[in-house]
């Protein structure tokens, strides 16, 4: 008989899992910032701030004594993290950087092929990348607009993207280059034994570890997934490898469970050998509320979330404002181990303001005292966070 996970079980897993089943509260060291973005395997990075920025709502979330300053130290002194792409742009735990080696021969592989790269070298790519690597090599770390003055290189359609922007980009996913460190949110770029810690400079793994390195590492985090849901975690393996892999996977690292989605129904997934007693585990989340980035990998899959949650997210910022059905930045509310509701906030940083734009409950949640101290007190968090005077209705 098929183990089973009730869906309040499958709630409670998941979330301990995105390390959101633990209070926020109190102080946060280096050292548990470090174990903090481990645990999750990476942290997205984004350049919207209509509230603050992917990367820094992630961590807040989870850890409200986090401090910007505590992320630039492990990026650019412990160099502990590094920047690179998952899914998206991210930062990721320096450990795994040698499995991003055989992404980076990818990418070269990729970009090499595709026409919209080679057009933003204008036809110069052999002779820019030589270039750019003389001047780090040379004269060290650099920026693209220290590369690329404004009035001395052509500038294509995309978006400012010079050849001189396009190159530094290149080397920078194909590893050549890491990031070193950024300039508000401009990266410096230099070269990557320069950036990376010698011990990180393993040899490529091969074709077979490097796969099990991938999905080992996503249903740790995960605890259970489908073979698609592993293949998406790191996005560093085709969901046939994953699916390969999964199938293959022994009793010691793998095994199958049933489990129950919001609407009563079930689904036969992987999981880790663990997974009952992880479940067994898994603390009751806290009662106060708490604004999850339209980012945080907890909301990442959007169809997976409708399946455990039974919540209808969609992130709107990209939709026409006339065919938004809530907001530009819209946040899900989490409570326990419910998403209850969306609220969206806005900074005026000229005005020291922050702005609630609106909030809109889930069917069946209502209102109270209670809870609207909760919306209230999280309200005030992010406003001390975000450093603003005032809030604003």
């Amino acid at each position: 008989m098929t183990d089973r996970l009730s869906n309040a079980e499958l709630r409670r897993l998941f979330l301990h899992q995105h390390a959101l089943s633990e209070s926020p509260s109190g102080p946060l060291t280096r050292d548990g910032l470090d174990a903090l973005i481990d645990r999750l395997g990476f942290v997205q990075v984004d350049t919207i701030s209509a509230l603050e920025q992917a990367h820094h709502h992630i961590l807040f979330t989870r850890a409200n004594g986090y401090k910007k300053s505590l992320l630039k130290h492990l990026l650019e002194k412990r160099r502990s993290l590094f920047e690179h792409w998952t899914h998206d742009a991210s930062i990721i735990p320096t450990r795994f950087y040698p499995y991003w080696k055989p992404r980076f021969a990818r990418y070269k592989e990729r970009m090499d092929r595709a026409s919209h790269w080679t057009e933003r070298f204008a036809g110069r790519q052999d002779e820019v990348l030589a270039e750019m690597r003389r001047r780090v090599e040379v004269e060290g770390s650099v920026t693209s607009r220290e590369v690329t003055p404004d009035d001395t290189e052509e500038r294509g359609a995309w978006w400012g993207w010079t050849p001189s922007k396009t190159a530094l980009e290149y080397l920078w996913r194909t590893g050549e280059f890491a990031v070193s460190g950024r300039k508000g949110f401009a990266k410096i770029y230099d070269l990557s034994h320069r950036v990376i810690p010698p011990e990180h400079h393993d040899p490529e793994p091969d074709h077979a570890a490097f796969v099990d390195w991938a999905g080992r590492e996503a249903i740790a985090r995960l605890a259970v997934a489908t073979h698609g849901e592993v293949a998406r975690f790191f996005d560093s393996i085709s969901p046939a490898e994953a699916q390969a892999w999964c199938e293959s996977a022994g009793d010691n690292t793998l095994r199958r469970i049933e489990i129950e989605q919001a609407d009563g129904s079930t689904r036969l997934v992987w999981a880790r050998p663990d997974v009952l007693e992880l479940a067994a585990q898994a603390p009751e989340p806290p009662t106060r509320v708490r604004f999850l980035s339209p980012f945080d990998p907890m909301i990442r899959e959007r169809e997976r979330t409708q399946r455990i949650f039974g919540f209808d997210y969609r992130f709107e910022a990209f939709v026409p404002a006339a065919k938004r059905v809530y907001g530009y930045y819209v946040l899900p509310m989490l409570e326990r181990d419910r998403l209850v509701g969306r609220i969206e906030l806005k900074t005026h940083r000229a005005r020291g303001e922050l702005e609630v734009r609106g909030m809109w409950m889930e069917p069946g949640v209502r209102a109270s005292k209670a809870r609207d101290a909760k919306i209230d007190a999280e309200i005030e968090r992010w406003r001390v966070f975000t450093g603003m005077e005032r809030v604003v209705r």
